[in-house]
């Protein structure tokens, strides 16, 4: 096991701090993984959410999102993983998020310089006239949720078949590029193009400190992660946080 001591020292004297999150880090906040063992595509096909099937069958989409996403991750609340994070940019220490989830959850936590790579569950947008609206003011009573012209609402998440928003990739990749450490949490490191983000900051010179805490070994571990803690993301940020008071 690596040395919390010495993990805290690099964050506290880190120029730009930067943190990649993945799934794993909303698992303790009761949401399932997407892949893995009981991930969610265990269970489920994911074609409910290509985009091509979405314009087909939205009503069929609707169905299987309304279960799957959108209860869990309204019900959500952000845990200690989260909090930390929040605390440390509320610090200045931190200076933004890279995160593939779309369950709002750093937000929550009172994150700001969130730069969302899939997309976010928190707003729908009309496929017809492009009209935008907070999920909080959608009824899912009747499915396809619908605009005000008749247009059926899709959740602003990036679809498979999908392209990241280009403003969000370029956001992403100069944190990447600013970084000089760099927290990687809860993820395969196998989604691109989100994954290139950690390599980006290793690659570039000087290279970013690579900081990983995973359940278990990723496509990063022993190939770019300086450091890596096997454990769940609540626990290495309790740590964490109580060797940064010291």
């Amino acid at each position: 096991m690596e040395n919390m001591q010495k993990i805290a020292q690099i964050i506290k004297s880190a120029k730009y701090l930067t943190a990649f999150t993945g799934a794993g880090v909303s698992v303790e906040s009761g949401i399932p993984p997407f892949r893995g063992a009981g991930g969610l595509w265990e269970k489920y096909d994911p074609k409910f959410i290509e985009i091509d099937f979405f314009y087909a069958y939205p009503t069929e989409s609707w169905q299987e999102m309304k279960k799957i996403f959108f209860s869990s991750m309204n019900e959500a609340q952000p845990n200690t993983a989260h909090k930390v994070l929040a605390e440390l940019e509320e610090q200045g220490i931190l200076k933004g998020i890279i995160t593939q989830n779309i369950d709002n959850l750093h937000q929550k936590a009172g994150s700001k310089n969130v730069q969302e790579f899939h997309g976010t569950i928190n707003y729908l947008t009309c496929i017809k006239c492009g009209a935008r609206y907070p999920l909080g003011e959608v009824k899912l009573d009747s499915l396809p949720p619908l605009c005000g012209c008749g247009g059926v609402l899709k959740p602003d998440f990036v679809f498979y078949g999908e392209g990241i928003n280009p403003q969000v990739y370029d956001a992403s990749t100069m944190l990447a590029l600013n970084s000089d450490v760099m927290l990687v949490i809860g993820t395969s490191g196998e989604v691109m193009p989100a994954c290139s983000m950690p390599v980006l900051a290793k690659r570039k010179t000087p290279p970013a400190v690579i900081i990983e805490i995973n359940t278990l070994p990723s496509a990063y571990t022993g190939v770019i992660s300086d450091y890596y803690f096997e454990e769940k993301a609540g626990e290495f940020f309790a740590k964490l946080r109580q060797e940064l008071k010291k």
